[in-house]
């Protein structure tokens, strides 16, 4: 079934999920664990939106496929249309925060990038990115404060902050929009802190966000 964005508050979001637009490496850290250089700009992807699942309900990634690995992100929903945005433009079009995880086929990503060949399958297949429902902004929030963190089996695994991305979100969001037109429905993942790894089965995922967001979630055997 197609993923509808929705509020915490119950309230459906009036337009129709569209593309995921992503970064890679946003955080020195986590480029420093998979043994990558840190990047100078924002190294951007698109997952598209048939990709998405909610995040509360059963998880049942490609297991047969190779290693499944998490990334816990902070993801923002785009309430209107941007291009070329400044970062107070990109600021104000968001109009929801939430949490994602983006789902990676290691062992098909490996071996794509050894052979030069584009990875889009590894990060884009169906249910790549579970996503939470959004907590409203009615204002801009300080995004340096915000902290989120991602729990397997009650042991945390991901601690995030705001502080901490090399590409802050006004910033972030306005550059994608230099590239991708973003639409109402759009949805931003701002990348992974350090603290990636395999994506166990049948383990009980447990996200949280500063502001009161809560997700749990349950991985299929």
């Amino acid at each position: 079934m197609r993923f509808v964005p929705r509020f915490t508050d119950g309230q459906e979001f009036p337009h129709s999920l569209g593309k995921i637009v992503c970064i890679g490496r946003n955080y020195a850290d986590h480029a420093k664990e998979l043994d990558n250089p840190i990047p100078t700009e924002p190294l951007l992807f698109i997952k598209p939106a048939t990709s998405a699942v909610r995040l509360d309900e059963p998880l049942e990634p490609p297991f047969s496929r190779g290693e499944v690995h998490y990334e816990a992100e902070l993801a923002l929903l785009i309430g209107e249309r941007l291009t070329h945005a400044t970062s107070d433009e990109a600021e104000r079009a968001i109009v929801g925060i939430g949490l994602a995880l983006d789902l990676t086929l290691r062992d098909v990503q490996t071996r794509l990038k050894e052979k030069g060949h584009p990875w889009e399958i590894a990060k884009s297949f169906d249910g790549a990115c579970p996503l939470s429902d959004f907590l409203p902004l009615s204002r801009v929030p300080n995004w340096n404060a915000l902290t989120f963190e991602l729990e397997i089996d009650g042991e945390l695994r991901q601690h995030g902050e705001g502080s901490d991305m090399l590409f802050p979100v006004p910033t972030l969001v306005a550059e994608m929009s230099r590239h991708f037109t973003l639409e109402p429905g759009d949805v931003v993942i701002t990348g992974t802190p350090e603290g990636v790894g395999e994506l166990p089965r049948g383990a009980k995922l447990r996200l949280t966000l500063t502001g009161g967001l809560e997700v749990t979630a349950q991985v299929v055997e």
